[in-house]
């Protein structure tokens, strides 16, 4: 049972064995959800909700590293979320470019390689610095994929993709015929990535807010009322034990 692998872990860090990883998911996805509402109700600032939620990323990564997930891809920072106050803007770059710093030792420690997704635009030259280091520094590292989408949007993503294939078959080196699945998945800044078994969302919320959309058409979708800063390891391993539990069939019938 791979409930009994996830307690195993706990107890003891490492993999969880090769004979429990049947259904165990390869690629998680997270929307990371409610700094701000935890703040609140505290009588908090805002701020301080971004502040636990990266104590959330470090508890989050760190276990599922362990576990043996191969990707976990977190939603740090939407191409819509430029809409909020200049200030909390700042200081989530300025937690950005800490994280990627701080974490060092943890990453290299766990063999974990951080990889971006998103546009540069826009992101402070210091966090861009940061980011870009951490990831020279890892990029030998051969445990799990840590993707951060930074200053990301799937319909963004998916019109750079169209237009970058539009260019190929302008300059004939395409013919529109020849456009399938998986010629545009390789357009996409997640080529190369398995797409999320899992996609979890805290805080209640039932959207996707757009984050990999092409990416999670079969995704598991698991929701908890609980917000960012209250999730860790044990409500990981509560979403991943719901998941599989679930019989996959992507499109198909349940065999006799």
């Amino acid at each position: 049972m791979i409930d009994s692998a996830i307690a195993t872990t706990a107890e003891r860090p490492g993999r969880i064995p090769a004979e429990s990883q049947a259904g165990f998911p390869r690629h998680i996805a997270i929307i990371m959800d409610g700094n701000g509402r935890w703040a609140q109700r505290r009588n908090l600032p805002r701020i301080e909700g971004h502040r636990q939620g990266v104590a959330s990323v470090r508890r989050v990564t760190e276990h599922a590293a362990r576990l043996g997930v191969e990707q976990l891809t977190l939603y740090c920072l939407s191409s819509e979320n430029w809409r909020r106050p200049e200030a909390e803007l700042q200081f989530l770059m300025l937690l950005l470019e800490q994280y990627m710093i701080e974490e060092r030792t943890l990453l290299l420690r766990e063999g974990i390689r951080p990889v971006m997704i998103g546009s540069r635009e826009g992101l402070p030259p210091a966090t861009l610095t940061a980011i870009d280091e951490t990831i020279s520094l890892c990029a030998k590292n051969t445990g799990m994929r840590l993707c951060l989408a930074v200053n990301y949007g799937g319909r963004g993503e998916i019109v750079t993709a169209a237009q970058a294939l539009a260019r190929q078959v302008a300059a004939g080196q395409l013919s529109p015929e020849a456009i399938d699945e998986k010629s545009f998945a390789a357009q996409l800044e997640t080529a190369g990535m398995p797409d999320p078994d899992l996609l979890i969302r805290t805080a209640g919320e039932m959207r996707i807010s757009n984050f990999l959309l092409w990416q999670v058409s079969y995704a598991e979708l698991w929701v908890t009322s609980q917000t960012w800063p209250e999730f860790g390891a044990a409500e990981l391993d509560q979403a991943i034990n719901a998941f599989c539990t679930r019989e996959r069939r992507f499109g198909g019938l349940t065999q006799p």
